[in-house]
């Protein structure tokens, strides 16, 4: 497999949020969140970039701002299948060979960090890429709701995942990485992905990207230099509006 050469950048947003309703639509200066994320990951000029919404009101937003946005059935299980039924409706044809799945609730996330993620797949051993950080914060190490990545960088910045955890892993002296949920996917892959039954570890960690470990497909991991900023809390969002804003 050679490197993608066409690659698109995918969005997926649901209203459905029990900490902090109608979430996408969270205003942030004058312009709901998912706008800011749209913002983003056009910045990334990996390619273009689409809004996979389950709910008109998030279209209505991204068309407003002058984005694509392709309607969802609201049911669908899981933000990469999303991906996949907008990416089927917006590239029939798949003339896009891979697709970056940004997480709607990250508006304060750097473009370079989307670029991150999408540069794994010059390696054409690489299905899947993804993106990790060092975790600084003791208090993270522990923390069943920090996802760690295992992997053996070493000194690279870019290497093969082997597990994905909420357990303290791996044992011993060393780092330890958190996993941050952006993915790219070659399209055969997202395609092979969605069609696979849950796996037994992915249910056991509640972890979707186990299926494609269980699977047998390779997941590469980039180092990021910190973690983005995901808003689930009205706490979240006011830090979201003050990253921002001393942005400018």
């Amino acid at each position: 497999m050679s490197a993608p050469r066409n690659p698109v950048v995918v969005i997926p947003a649901r209203m459905a949020s029990t900490r902090l309703p109608d979430k996408p639509l969270a205003d942030i200066h004058g312009e709901p969140m998912i706008v800011h994320v749209w913002r983003r990951a056009v910045e990334a000029e990996i390619g273009p970039v689409i809004v996979a919404c389950a709910e008109p009101e998030i279209a209505s937003a991204i068309e407003k701002a002058g984005g694509i946005a392709v309607l969802t059935d609201p049911d669908l299980p899981s933000g990469s299948d999303r991906v996949h039924q907008a990416l089927a409706s917006f590239d029939p044809n798949k003339k896009h060979d891979a697709v970056v799945n940004v997480q709607g609730d990250l508006p304060t996330i750097d473009a370079a960090d989307i670029r991150a993620v999408f540069n794994p797949l010059s390696d054409p051993a690489v299905d899947i890429a993804t993106l990790a950080a060092v975790i600084r914060r003791d208090a993270e190490r522990n923390n069943p709701n920090v996802v760690k990545a295992v992997a053996a960088f070493g000194s690279l910045r870019v290497a093969r995942a082997l597990y994905f955890t909420r357990a303290t892993a791996p044992y011993g002296d060393g780092p330890l990485y958190h996993h941050i949920g952006l993915y790219t996917y070659r399209r055969a892959a997202l395609d092979r992905f969605v069609s696979l039954p849950p796996a037994e570890l992915e249910m056991r960690e509640k972890l979707e990207q186990l299926r494609a470990l269980e699977n047998g497909m390779v997941i590469a991991v980039a180092l990021v230099d910190g973690v983005p900023l995901g808003v689930d809390t009205a706490e979240d969002l006011e830090r979201a509006r003050e990253i921002l804003a001393a942005r400018g």
